[in-house]
């Protein structure tokens, strides 16, 4: 599958030629299930149809399934408990329902054909940072305007270059180590040995998909919020750089960014420091609510 050229010409020179070079090495950006084709389809006709819309998916069993899990988030919980796929249409909105199944099919496209457990530990944290991105949205939505539908995007697609590394590279979840608890991918790693970024992967397969440009950009740079002036990718990122920082937390884990990426992010999320740790206890306290 090859990537637009309008897509890389976003890039800066040496980050277009390294992922020219990956391409040429075999990697590929999965393309859009077909679901997403058709509902972007029926969101761009005239007169928006969500029976059309609701009907496209729940010709997908897996999808269904997984958008019940999502709407259980505690964001939605004025519209609980959902009773069908059109109610979660109506409730939720077209937009954002289509949001939240784009966020959803991103898992079909990557399937995990090796390294299963890597692929597992990389599924249970997406998840678990999307729900936190959706909390924190719906908390922050008046000072911030983000909504948890555009943060279950980010936080579902702000690591997919990780999973397209893998399924490239057979020795990158080794020396990745992903399998070891508390590791992640580390971008000076991956640049030494694979010439790879998996944060402009994750930006160029986001772009291929449609996404909105500010999560594009978020994810991008989601480990980089300083490059970042627009207000709409900085608050972005500061949802995602805080609901990582909730995770790690949750799980016992140091967060080796968190002591860099604070006072950004705080700041632009309108948190006092001295309030932190009560949000998070509430967060933490939705989070499990929804489980």
């Amino acid at each position: 599958m090859s990537v637009d050229r309008l897509l890389l010409a976003e890039l800066q020179e040496e980050e277009r030629n390294n992922i020219l070079n990956l391409f040429e090495q075999g990697v590929t950006i999965p393309p859009q299930p077909s679901v997403l084709v058709e509902l972007q389809e029926a969101l761009q006709s005239e007169e928006t149809d969500v029976r059309k819309m609701a009907s496209i998916v729940s010709a997908d069993p897996g999808i269904v399934a997984a958008l019940f899990r999502v709407v259980k988030n505690t964001s939605y919980h004025r519209f609980q408990p959902f009773t069908s796929v059109l109610q979660i249409f109506q409730a939720i909105g077209a937009h954002q329902t289509f949001n939240l199944v784009r966020a959803i099919s991103l898992m079909s496209a990557l399937p995990s054909k090796k390294n299963r457990k890597a692929f597992e530990s990389y599924w249970a944290r997406s998840h678990a940072i999307a729900d936190l991105s959706m909390l924190i949205a719906a908390d922050r939505v008046t000072v911030c305007n983000i909504f948890p539908d555009q943060a279950c995007l980010a936080g579902t697609f702000h690591d997919c270059g990780v999973p397209v590394l893998m399924q490239r590279f057979p020795n990158y979840c080794k020396e990745m180590r992903l399998e070891e608890r508390g590791c992640w991918a580390n971008l000076a790693e991956e640049d030494e040995k694979f010439n790879a970024d998996h944060c402009v992967i994750g930006f160029l397969m986001a772009k291929y998909w449609k996404l909105p440009g500010f999560i594009c950009d978020a994810i991008r740079f989601h480990h980089d919020i300083a490059r970042l002036d627009d207000h709409e990718s900085r608050t972005m990122v500061s949802i995602l750089q805080l609901a990582m920082h909730i995770y790690h937390q949750e799980q016992g884990i140091v967060d080796p960014e968190w002591a860099r990426n604070s006072s950004c992010v705080l700041d632009e999320l309108g948190i006092a420091e001295d309030g932190l740790p009560e949000m998070v206890d509430v967060i933490l306290e939705r989070y499990h609510a929804s489980e």
